[in-house]
């Protein structure tokens, strides 16, 4: 196998596959992508996703999507389904190769006995708090367990007896004999099979032992024959733990390789805080627009390919950094304004009259002014219209780069004429509730000589606008890093949220749940894939025209 002839960015892991191919040492490229089945994916493992696939794929090789359900108190059916739905829409298939560890429990139920009878394993029957206590510090040695010379013959009979549900939860865990000295801290005789009466999702009540994470990883990527297993830098102070099995067990040993995980600003992504954040009802679920989980991203409707340019635009490293979210938010952007059809919507409306205009009528308005191939549809026109109440300032003179209305001021209303205002209405408040305008019926479509107006605004018929629900989601969190709170939850952003009614064009009124549009100056809009109807569609913010953030900062 050679190196992939593309303009993929490089990175350290790249070049070590490289030099392995190079040079013999490894012949074909298998990666995997092993999530727990306790929480939803979201962004971080994104990144990871996007890395084992895309590398397997680059190198003509295969990625593995494994489930590693060894904790059957935390693991449900849900979640497997949701992370393949996930994982699928992403963009990435992996073919025939779906595993689970529950797969390999016999197997290495076999590993664990072997062990015993090499001697490098034992029953322990201390207290959860006594290993905690005896396990030692980083500067001081932990102390060995009375239990731990414990015959062979008598090891192997409550591992049986382990096995066969006769002592509770607790009381007794299979331990690895290596060093209570070890600097390294994961090699302080390790825990390899606990005692849990619990259901599992796949294997039922066969099973009330199960493996530790740590016993399991390395040997299922063995088992599956992945060369690299790809982790991130937590990690990495469990590979010689890893190692140290697979050398005992005298199995193949994939190559460990650790990349610096995505932290990515205003954001949580901790599957515990995560976990918090929807059972304590700060947000509707694990789909809530406003969480970083894929399955949140694209009901918000961040298109998958947005997802992808982010992965790759922000590299793999071995160094910790800090991205920020406009990052994110700008490769949302590059995607839909290529792809988003165009649409006009009023958020905060304001009457418009036009005095020299009495009829209805039918324009034709692009889907796309840069994509003729995605068409035109029709935009009814009337003498009553609403615009946004931004676009009209009383006060003369309005700010420098103001091109919208104000007395005597003309824009041009997108799609259509040219007007002007003669003339605002108040009421008793002092608001103003309705413009008087007149339009120039000469400028359809066109801009004759000596009618250039630089300003051009949104609008819709005020007969045949639409009312819908628009939820303007904006930053879970207020704080850049939520996690230096003294309690996260404080830094939770009170204006994340704002439900509201939007008036817009009729065309709007039959889209479709998924679907994403521009709403012309305002943003990109998606219709919610819960909560929308047939002729009610419920529009999701997905994110603005440009960065207002940034601005804020």
């Amino acid at each position: 196998m050679s190196a992939p002839e593309t303009a993929t960015p490089s990175n350290f892991i790249r070049t070590i596959i490289d030099e392995d191919l190079q040079s013999g040492r490894c012949d074909q490229v298998v990666t995997r992508f092993p999530p727990e089945p306790n929480g939803y994916l979201h962004i971080g493992h994104a990144k990871s996703i996007c890395l084992n696939f895309g590398l397997a794929a680059d190198y003509n090789g295969r990625c593995h999507l494994r489930f590693d359900d060894t904790n059957p108190v935390k693991e449900e059916d849900e979640y497997v389904e949701a992370i393949k739905e996930d994982v699928s829409w992403l963009g990435f298939d992996w073919g025939e190769h779906l595993y689970f560890a529950s797969d390999y429990f016999e197997t290495l139920y076999q590993y664990a006995l072997k062990l015993i009878k090499a001697g490098t394993a034992y029953v322990d029957s201390q207290s959860a708090e006594e290993m905690r206590r005896n396990r030692g510090t980083l500067t001081e040695p932990g102390v060995e367990s009375p239990h731990r010379n414990r015959s062979i013959e008598e090891n192997l009979a409550l591992f049986e007896q382990m096995k066969n549900g006769e002592h509770p939860d607790g009381s007794h865990i299979l331990r690895a004999k290596i060093d209570m000295a070890a600097p390294n801290m994961n090699l302080r005789d390790p825990a390899l099979y606990r005692i849990l009466h619990a259901h599992h999702h796949r294997t039922g009540d066969t099973w009330c032992i199960y493996p530790m994470y740590d016993f399991a990883h390395g040997q299922e990527d063995s088992i599956e024959g992945v060369t690299y297993s790809i982790c991130t830098l937590e990690f990495e102070d469990h590979r010689p733990l890893y190692e140290w099995f697979l050398r005992e067990l005298e199995i193949f040993v994939p190559q460990q390789i650790e990349f610096a995980r995505l932290n990515l600003s205003y954001t949580v992504m901790s599957k515990r805080k995560l976990l918090q954040l929807v059972t304590d009802k700060h947000v509707s679920g694990w789909d809530d627009p406003r969480m970083p989980t894929v399955s949140g991203m694209r009901r918000r409707g961040y298109p998958a390919a947005a997802i992808r340019t982010f992965c790759e635009r922000i590299g793999v490293g071995r160094a910790a950094s800090w991205i920020d979210l406009s990052v994110l938010e700008d490769c949302v952007r590059e995607e839909l304004n290529e792809t988003a059809c165009r649409r006009q919507a009023v958020l905060n409306p304001l009457k418009v009259t036009i005095t020299n205009y009495d009829q209805l009528e039918e324009l034709d308005a692009p889907n796309h002014p840069q994509r003729p191939e995605l068409g035109s549809r029709v935009l009814p026109m009337s003498s009553e219209l609403w615009i946004d109440r931004d676009d009209f300032m009383e006060n003369p003179p309005p700010p420098k780069k103001y091109f919208r209305l104000g007395p005597e001021r003309e824009v041009r209303l997108r799609n259509s004429y040219i007007i002007r205002c003669d003339e605002f209405i108040k009421d008793a408040d002092g608001e103003i509730v309705e413009l008087k305008c007149s339009a120039d019926l000469d400028t359809l479509g066109k801009n004759p000589e000596g009618r250039k107006v630089k300003g051009i605004i949104h609008w819709v018929s005020a007969p045949h606008a639409q009312k819908v629900q628009v939820r303007v989601y904006d930053r879970l969190f207020d704080q850049e890093n939520p996690d230096k709170a003294e309690n996260y939850l404080s830094a939770l952003n009170p204006d994340s949220l704002q439900i509201s009614e939007a008036l817009v064009e009729p065309s709007l009124i039959d889209a479709k749940p998924g679907e994403t549009f521009q709403f012309e100056r305002v943003g990109y809009f998606t219709v919610d894939s819960k909560d929308a109807t047939d002729g009610e569609p419920v529009f999701n913010r997905t994110v603005t025209l440009r960065d207002t953030w940034a601005k804020m900062k």
